[in-house]
Parts: structure tokens; sequence; C-alpha cells
């Protein structure tokens, strides 16, 4: 039998896991948490770090039937994928400079910067100091307040602060910091605007499939609880194709998914970050709705040498809703789930038992719901904590 490796084993690796079922594939979840998500769904576990790689390839080493690796749902485990196919001789449609862009945000802006794109004006935490903001000595230095601050190399909503005054700035570069695996924090001029995500599909370098989603949000505002995905103005879906193109084709990234952010605002399209791999939360599952094509059964075909068929057989709306905690607690029932309509796909990544927190970053969520119609799971759904 072929096995298919998932790095990582996060709520968002949990739908690849069952359609590498699907294909007949066996799977094998590395990870470190024995309790992760994935790890219930995988035919196999590695307890192992995802980033200690030589530990990771002398367990896969001389495995019969190894077919492919795959990391969904997070950009952090990318370096590690690119990595290991080369040391195991697997498919990887990365390039090095598509791994770049998608793991330092810094870099990205510097890109879309080179590519005459529009973009924030941004700097590097190691250009600010005190006196940027005391007068005009280094304009091409500072954006604008108000700013956002957040790591330049890490996900699910973590270490990001919007700072709408100077004093605010030493904590939240800090905070960003602390949470950056390298270290470093990149500052943005804070975007205005409709807050969009793309869910994509590149194949032979083109944007096969295509998906625009609104967040939906709740206070503070900064993490969705939903996504509405739905086909957007053709005059705004080809402005993003062609950005998205033009991006994908310098990176030298051909085939495979991407998840982006933007903005829109006037009519003006703004890439704020990318990543190249399944949307977490429920997109990549959405885009597959709204075109009637598993989106991610073609990804995991693509991991595994294969060229899956894009060809849409529908084009509607689709929307994501995620499952949280009222409260920090202890984790008693999920209860209402049997109400949801038959054709919702439900993933549910918390068990009763479990430590949980109110909904504050990606992290946290106890599942999502995806459907064709939107679900309003504070009717439908009771989570009770204790």
């Amino acid at each position: 039998m072929r096995h298919l490796v998932i790095l990582g084993g996060s709520d968002g690796t949990v739908s690849a896991f069952r359609a590498a079922r699907r294909l007949g594939l066996a799977t094998i979840c590395v990870d470190m948490r024995p309790d992760a998500p994935g790890v219930a769904e995988a035919d196999e576990f590695l307890h192992l770090s995802t980033r200690d790689v030589p530990a990771v390839a002398a367990a896969l080493r001389g495995r019969a039937g190894l077919a492919g690796l795959l990391a969904p749902g997070s950009d952090i485990n990318l370096p590690s994928l690119v990595e290991l196919a080369r040391l195991l001789g697997l498919p990887c449609g990365l390039t090095d400079a598509t791994l770049r862009a998608s793991t330092d945000k810094l870099h990205f802006r510097e890109v879309c910067e080179r590519l005459g794109l529009p973009g924030p004006r941004y700097c590097a935490d190691d250009h600010w100091a005190d006196d940027h903001w005391a007068d005009d000595a280094y304009p091409g230095l500072r954006p604008p307040l108000p700013v956002i601050v957040k790591p330049v190399d890490s996900g699910s909503s973590r270490g990001i602060t919007i700072c709408r005054e100077p004093g605010e700035l030493p904590a939240a570069i800090a905070h960003a910091k602390e949470v950056s695996p390298s270290g470093r924090a990149v500052i943005e001029e804070l975007l205005t605007g409709e807050d969009l995500c793309a869910e994509a599909m590149l194949q032979d370098g083109r944007i096969a499939l295509l998906g625009l989603s609104r967040r939906v949000t709740a206070p503070p505002a900064v993490v969705a609880v939903g996504h509405d995905m739905a086909p957007a103005d053709d005059v705004l879906e080809k402005e993003v194709v062609r950005q998205l193109e033009l991006v994908c084709g310098d990176l030298g990234y051909r085939d495979g998914p991407l998840n982006v952010d933007l903005f829109v605002d006037g009519g003006q399209v703004t890439l704020v970050e990318m990543g190249a791999r399944i949307g977490g939360n429920g997109l990549g599952e959405a885009l597959g709705l709204m075109h009637g094509v598993d989106t991610v059964e073609a990804t995991v075909r693509l991991a595994v040498g294969e060229r899956p068929d894009l060809t849409p057989a529908r084009r509607g709306p689709a929307h994501v809703r995620v499952l949280r905690a009222p409260s920090a607690g202890t984790l008693v029932s999920i209860d209402g789930l049997e109400s949801l309509p038959d054709s919702a796909e439900v993933v549910v990544v918390a068990r009763p038992g479990d430590h949980v927190v109110p909904y504050t970053e990606c992290r946290a969520k106890l599942g999502y719901v995806v459907d064709r119609e939107p679900a309003d799971l504070d009717a439908l759904i009771r989570v009770d904590v204790r």
C-alpha cells in the first residue's frame, strides 16, 4: 500500500487525512503531540517534532510504499516538507522562492514591492526606534500610524497587535518576536477596506479555481469565526487572478493550493500574505464545495505525483463557521451537532475533558462546519464548559 506522510496533526490536517483514506492511501502523522486531532485520523503516528528533519528522515528512510508528503493548514511545516522531499526523493511542487514567500511575511512584502503591486508601507522591527516616531527623520522606514505588528513567520493569528499610539509599539514588537520562531517582527501600515481571503488551486501556472471569502468576525475582531465564500465581481476576480499569477510566476510555483489574505479598497487589491498550502479553518473544503471539485483530494493527488482533474462542476456559495468555547474551562460536551443539515461537513477536534479557552486565536477552535448555507452555530449548538 502507498503511504502519505502528513506533517502536523492540527485541526487543519483532518480533511487531508480523510481525503487520503478515500483515495486508498495509508497515512502517517508526524507530530510532537500524541493528542493532536490528526493522530486519531492517521493509520500510523510518529511521535517526533516536524522540525527535527534528521529524525523524521531517519524514521521514514527505506520505508516501502512511501509515496508523498503533505503539510496542510499551516505554513510552519513547509520548510520541513521541502527538505524531507529532497532527502527522501519524494514529489514536491514548492520552489525555494515559494517557500520563503510563504514563511516570511517581510519577504513577501518585498516580492510584491519588486513586482510593482500595491502594498502598505512597512518596516522590520530592527529598523524601528523611538526616534522614528518623533519626527520625519526616517520617512522611508516609518509606516504611518495606526500600524499592525506581527511575527514574520508565525500563524494562527498569534502575536498580532494593532497600535494606534507610538507608546504601544515596544510591547507589541516584543510580543510578536516572542512567538516568532526566528525572533523577528514586521510593522505594517494598517490597511482599510474589505478584508478577504483568497483560496485557490494552481495548475500549469494558472489559477484553475478561485474562491474569495469574507471574514465573519466577533470581538476582538482579529480572528475570523467564519468565512462566507461566494462568486465575486468579475473585475475583482480578474485582478486577484492577475496578481496571484504574477506572484506565483515570479516564485516558480505552478501546481498546488494557495491561501492568500488580501484587502480591497476602492477597487484596489492589496495582497497581504500567502501560503502555498491548503487553507485552515475549512477554507480548503469551502473552495471545493464552491466549485464542485474535491480540492483537498486534488492536493493529496499532487502530493503523490498525480495530476488532478480541476474542472469545475458548479459555481455557488460555501460557508464556514467555527465551533468555539464560551469560556475557559473543561469541555463537558458539544450538543446539537445532529441538528445540522446532512449536507454539512463537520470537523470536531476537541473532546470532553479537554481544557478549552475562548476563541482569540485560530488554534483555540473546537472544530468547524462547512456547508452551502451559513449555519447559526450560536443558536444550534450548545458548548458546555465547566
